[in-house]
């Protein structure tokens, strides 16, 4: 089992940045794929951005590519979202989210379904 804690969360103005961390705890972090998520209110929950477990590879959502970036640090068990040019639309509560990966493939995973572990999720909010 591992655990997700998330944190970075806030209120940033339209066009401002913001970075996430998701501290992870539990397993060896290195074998898990990582992933954010965010649900904003009454609509679903959707995929933001992923990264294999070495960094290698990572994927985005369309609607933030060329904004966000996803990194980490399987030294400090931790996962980023650098998110910038922040727009309204963005606000929501950022989940992140890890699975245990094949290490012989870098691959990353763009569904709720295909993730085992979650966090609590932290709230950002874009004023305009």
């Amino acid at each position: 089992q591992v655990q997700l804690v998330e944190s970075g969360g806030g209120l940033v103005q339209a066009g401002g940045s913001q970075s996430l961390s998701c501290a992870a705890s539990g397993r060896t972090f290195s074998n898990y794929a990582l992933g954010w998520f965010r649900q904003a209110p009454g609509k679903e929950r959707e995929f933001v951005a992923a990264i294999s477990w070495n960094g290698g590879r990572t994927s985005y959502a369309d609607s933030v590519k060329g904004r966000f970036i996803i990194s980490r640090d399987n030294a400090k068990n931790r996962v980023y979202l650098q998110m910038n040019s922040l727009k309204p639309e963005d606000t929501a509560v950022y989940y992140c989210a890890a699975r245990q990966t094949n290490p012989l493939y870098s691959t990353t995973y763009d569904r709720g379904s295909q993730y085992d572990h979650w966090g609590q999720g932290t709230q950002v909010t874009v004023s305009s």
